[in-house]
Order: C-alpha cells, then sequence, then structure tokens
C-alpha cells in the first residue's frame, strides 16, 4: 500500500513538472487552444442611449442596495467623512467563455467575478468619493490573446457600452462635481479609449482630479499624449495619468513585452523601444523605489477571493527601467492566481490597496484647493 502511494505521489509529481514544461514550451499556443473562441463573431445591437439610467445596469452606484465599491477589508478602520468626487470605475475582464466574442449581461458567472474584482479593486476609491461601475458587454478574457478581426470587434462593441455608461454617468452627477477614472486590465483598455475620444480637449478635462489606467501598458510616447492628461510626476499632483503592472521576483515580462513591442499607438507610433509609465502606488511617483514599511496596507485575500484581511507594510515596490512595477520575491498569502512568470496582475490594486486611497486623497485635495482658487 505505501508503496502504491509513493507511486501515486511520483506520478502526480511528474504530471506537474511536465505540465509546466509543457507551459514553458508550448504555453501562448495552448491558452488561444484554450481561450479565443472558435464562434463567429456577432454584431451586438446598440444598446438604448437611456438604458444606463436604470440602476440595474450598475455593479455599482450611490443609490442602489449591496454596492460592492463601499466593502472594506477585516482589519481596516474606515473615515468618519467620505470626499466629495464621483468615481467612474471600468471593472476588468470577468468572461471567460470561448463560446462567444462578447458577454451576456446576464451571465452569472462573469457578473460575480466582476463583483469581486469591484470589491477588491474600486473599494479603494470608497473614501474619496461616490463610486459608479458600469456593466458592460465585456469582450472574453480570449479576444486578448488573439489577432483576429474579431478581437478588435469584440473590444469595439465593448467599448460601446463603456462610451454610453459615461454619459449616462456624466448627466447623473453635479455638473461641477470632480471625477476620480479608474480601470483594470481591459477596464483600462477602455478608459484609454474614453481619455482620448471623449475627455482629451473637452471641457470635462478640467474636472479630472486623476485617472487611474492600471494593469496595462501605456507608452509615454505613443500614448500620454494622446490622453489630454500628462502622466503624474508628483505624489499630490492632479489632473494627471497613473499606471503600473505589478511582478513578482524573479520576473517574466516576455510575454507582456512581446504583444507591446509589436503594437502600435492610436496616432501610428510604434510602441517598441518606448518607456512604460510605471508610476508606484505606494510613493505616488514614476521610477521610484519604496520599502515594505513604506507601504499603508494590502489586502491578503481569502482563498475564495471573497473577502480579505488587511496588512500594513507587507510588499515593497519598485519601478524596473522597463517599465514594470517589482515587488521584491513572492509574497506571503497572495499564491493563488498568480499569472505565469510570477505576473501579479489580478493584485495590481490590492497590493497597494491603502496607498491607493491615500493616493487619491491627496490628488482631489490638490484639485480642490485649486478650484477655490
Amino acid at each position: 500500500m505505501a508503496r502504491k502511494f509513493l507511486y501515486v505521489v511520483a506520478f502526480i509529481i511528474f504530471l506537474a513538472v511536465a505540465s509546466a514544461f509543457a507551459y514553458r514550451l508550448f504555453g501562448p499556443q495552448l491558452m488561444r487552444i484554450a481561450m479565443v473562441p472558435s464562434a463567429d463573431f456577432i454584431e451586438q445591437k446598440p444598446m438604448p442611449a437611456s438604458a444606463w439610467v436604470d440602476k440595474k445596469m450598475w455593479f455599482a452606484r450611490p443609490d442602489i442596495p449591496g454596492n460592492p465599491a463601499l466593502w472594506t477589508p477585516d482589519g481596516y478602520k474606515a473615515a468618519a467623512v467620505r470626499g466629495d468626487a464621483a468615481v467612474f470605475f471600468i471593472h476588468p475582464t470577468s468572461y471567460l467563455d470561448r463560446f462567444a466574442w462578447n458577454a451576456p449581461l446576464d451571465d452569472a458567472e462573469a457578473n460575480d467575478r466582476a463583483q469581486l474584482f469591484i470589491r477588491g479593486q474600486a473599494s479603494a476609491f470608497n473614501e474619496v468619493g461616490e463610486v459608479w461601475a458600469p456593466r458592460y458587454r465585456q469582450a472574453t478574457f480570449g479576444a486578448f490573446l488573439s489577432t483576429q478581426k474579431e478581437s478588435q470587434q469584440a473590444l469595439n462593441a465593448a467599448y460601446a457600452d463603456v462610451n454610453m455608461a459615461w454619459d449616462a454617468f456624466v448627466a447623473s452627477i453635479p455638473a461641477d462635481k470632480p471625477i476620480i477614472l479608474a480601470a483594470h486590465s481591459q477596464g483600462s483598455v477602455h478608459l484609454l479609449r474614453l481619455l482620448r475620444e471623449r475627455i482629451a480637449n473637452q471641457p470635462i478635462a478640467k474636472r479630472i482630479a486623476a485617472a487611474y489606467v492600471v494593469g496595462w501598458p501605456v507608452s509615454m510616447t505613443a500614448d500620454v499624449p494622446t490622453l489630454g492628461l500628462p502622466a503624474c510626476t508628483t505624489a499630490d499632483q492632479s489632473g494627471c495619468v497613473l499606471s503600473w503592472e505589478s511582478f513578482a521576483e524573479p520576473a517574466d515580462m516576455s510575454q507582456i513585452q512581446t504583444a507591446y513591442d509589436a503594437s502600435t499607438g492610436p496616432t501610428g507610433i510604434k510602441r517598441r523601444g518606448t518607456k512604460i509609465l510605471c508610476t508606484n502606488p505606494i510613493t505616488g511617483i514614476p521610477d521610484t523605489a519604496a520599502p515594505p514599511s513604506a507601504n499603508k496596507g494590502t489586502i491578503v485575500p481569502s482563498l475564495d477571493m471573497k473577502t480579505g484581511t488587511f496588512k500594513v507594510g507587507a510588499v515593497p515596490a519598485r519601478c524596473s527601467s522597463t517599465g514594470y512595477l517589482l515587488i521584491g520575491p513572492e509574497p506571503d498569502g497572495i499564491g493563488t492566481y498568480v499569472l505565469p512568470g510570477n505576473n501579479y496582475h489580478v493584485f495590481d490594486y490590492s497590493l497597494f490597496w491603502a496607498d491607493i486611497r491615500a493616493d487619491a486623497a491627496r490628488r482631489l485635495a490638490t484639485f480642490e484647493k485649486a478650484a477655490r482658487k
């Protein structure tokens, strides 16, 4: 019996090693086979302009019950007074199905995951104001693994929803209320486009206290000049853009770097060789380093990712020469859902949750002080 047990253990170890070796050799190909839709792209019927007036079209807004953005982790004491900003948050990809290019609005699994992301990410802004997070027919995860025309069609369809949600958001808040923009991953792709097409060179740009374009590489040369807002250069600057992508060490950014190098900015400038914006979320300043003791608080997630505890001084951060945010060795308790290459993409917000809260409060204070002059 003991010998049989050892054989089983040895076989499991062999499978684990073989799987890791196979991923190292064929990982991107295997992911594309498993995740890229084989179905034809189905044109998404445009939603009526009034759709996002309905509370049901929002995961988070100030007048709905069970708002996931109001969550705070165990061990954190929230401030008694909330700021006066309105936060527009675009959630990351939560739809993983390969049988459709865009998520149905009523997909239960995708919606549950989206609410988990909003709880762990958008909650970082619930002290600076009211958080709004729209539902939208997001592109499926596999759209980001393919260069097929259907991928861009799926992203265009998702952005069309975000664009209309933005109009409803702006119409629902006072005309003089400051705005904070925030997003992650796919949400940041749409936020970059929203900044370019709806905010840059428009009067509403003067109302943007800060824009957190997190979990997506932003080129200082090919992207930032098109956004209508500069990259933040100081910790209390307002009306500017922040961005970072988190990796533990040893880090392998080759998959992301390869895609970045092959891409072109919206004005035709190639991103290859251009600097990636890396804002250190602990310091609020690009291309800086901070020790763990400077981290104001990380959310250490539960195994099911539905809740978490608050831990101060757990994670350092420094911007690498290539523009990625390095967090030192793998942090304790945050090992689940780490992507290949020690990519802590899922935890871009939760690693620095309290630092982001403090950062948003500083930038909002600067914005409001300038507005009073």
